[in-house]
């Protein structure tokens, strides 16, 4: 990792929030909030998290590398499955404690884990007091039992 980032602590507001300075706000535990959108659609594929060496990495590289909380370790993503994310661009929100990625999605087209396109598949419906999920029928792009 060659890339390295100001500490956000050490900005001023305005200097953070409408300066020039790469100041990733990482929370207590080393991450920042990462968003990730299919280039050109704008389409919602993913919601993960970045450490400041996943972040260096995937702006070294061109694709998305995560932080993985279950696993503990560095992710890139579609390394195992092929579906790797190739960065169109990168953003960070107000006072940079989120990140936005467009992306070209690569592979099959699928960003989820589960085979499909996004992640967000399940839509939240409320029906005599009761919160149950929908899918909202996005196809499998691929079978996970063979990619995995």
């Amino acid at each position: 990792m060659t890339l390295t980032f100001a500490d956000a602590k050490t900005l001023s507001h305005a200097e953070l929030e409408e300066g020039a300075t790469l100041a990733p706000a990482f929370d207590a535990n080393g991450l920042v909030t990462a968003v990730t959108m299919e280039a050109g659609s704008n389409e919602l594929l993913m919601l993960a998290h970045m450490n400041a060496e996943a972040l260096a990495l995937t702006l070294e590289t061109g694709f998305a590398h995560y932080w993985s909380r279950s696993r503990g370790k560095i992710w890139k993503k579609g390394e195992s499955s092929g579906e790797l994310q190739r960065v169109v661009e990168l953003r960070v929100d107000c006072d940079q404690d989120a990140i936005v990625l467009l992306v070209e999605q690569t592979g099959r087209g699928a960003a989820c884990h589960t085979g499909r396109k996004s992640c967000f598949y399940r839509r939240v419906v409320t029906k005599d007091g009761a919160a149950t999920l929908e899918d909202t029928g996005l196809p499998k792009l691929f079978d996970p039992k063979d990619v995995y």
